[in-house]
């Protein structure tokens, strides 16, 4: 087994940067880093979701590996790094790409139990030094690199043609569904962390309303085979025929 470093965050710390500050130049490509979100129960798959093999590699693997290749460069360096959110990181130590850092997700102060996605995006948003991060969830096995690669691009592309409040100082980039916005598959700001802090602290842990909150562009996107998670082995099933 090889080794793996864990960065364990005991607290939400609020960044100086206020939100709408100024985004880089766009005479660079776009400084992007990624979150992995893998702390969930997987109660209704009945095991571990993120280990699931799929075309013979783990879920969570592979969606590492499309965060991996949309991270940004400036003047052709890296310049964003990848996270893996979980309370777990001994779990995934064989199967996790040495590139990527792992953030041991942590109760919140008086508390025991695990607090749901919102919180995990949290505290690996702490660690974000890019003002952009892609969230994604660790179950979504039909999301393709050169897909998302082309969200990076509509991104990069609504930055530069930001001519309203709502798209200069949004705080996400998602895509719509029937039911409300994709949080767990788009982009996000960093400086949005303060109203993030704020929000956990007074109870709150739903991403549908917090982004109700703030001013979210929308993120247009053709395929919406790219958000089917599996939650159940019904889902595996789907997923397996489809295949």
């Amino acid at each position: 087994m090889r080794s793996l470093r864990v960065y364990v965050l005991e607290c939400l710390p609020v960044p100086d940067q206020a939100m709408g500050s100024a985004m880089p130049s766009t005479n660079y490509h776009l400084p992007l880093s990624g979150i992995v979100l893998a702390g969930g129960l997987s109660s209704r798959m009945g095991r571990d979701k993120a280990l699931i093999p799929v075309e013979g590699v783990p879920l969570l693997r592979r969606v590492c590996d499309v965060a991996l290749s949309c991270i940004g460069q400036v003047s052709g360096q890296v310049s964003g790094q990848v996270y893996i959110v979980t309370p777990w990181p001994e779990r995934y130590v064989d199967i996790l790409p040495e590139t990527c850092r792992v953030i041991q997700e942590v109760p919140l102060p008086e508390q025991t139990t695990p607090h749901g996605p919102l919180v995990g995006f949290a505290q690996g948003l702490a660690h974000v030094e890019t003002d952009w991060v892609l969230l994604l969830a660790c179950d979504l096995p039909q999301l393709k690199a050169e897909v998302v690669q082309g969200w990076v691009k509509q991104l990069q592309q609504t930055r530069e043609n930001a001519i309203d409040e709502k798209s200069r100082y949004g705080i996400a980039l998602l895509p719509r569904n029937p039911k409300g916005w994709e949080p767990l598959c788009g982009f996000y700001r960093r400086q949005c962390l303060p109203s993030l802090t704020e929000f956990i602290n007074q109870g709150g842990r739903s991403f549908q309303r917090w982004l109700a909150q703030h001013p979210v562009q929308e993120l247009l996107v053709t395929d919406t085979r790219q958000f089917f998670n599996c939650n159940t082995p019904a889902d595996l099933e789907q997923l397996e025929i489809q295949d």
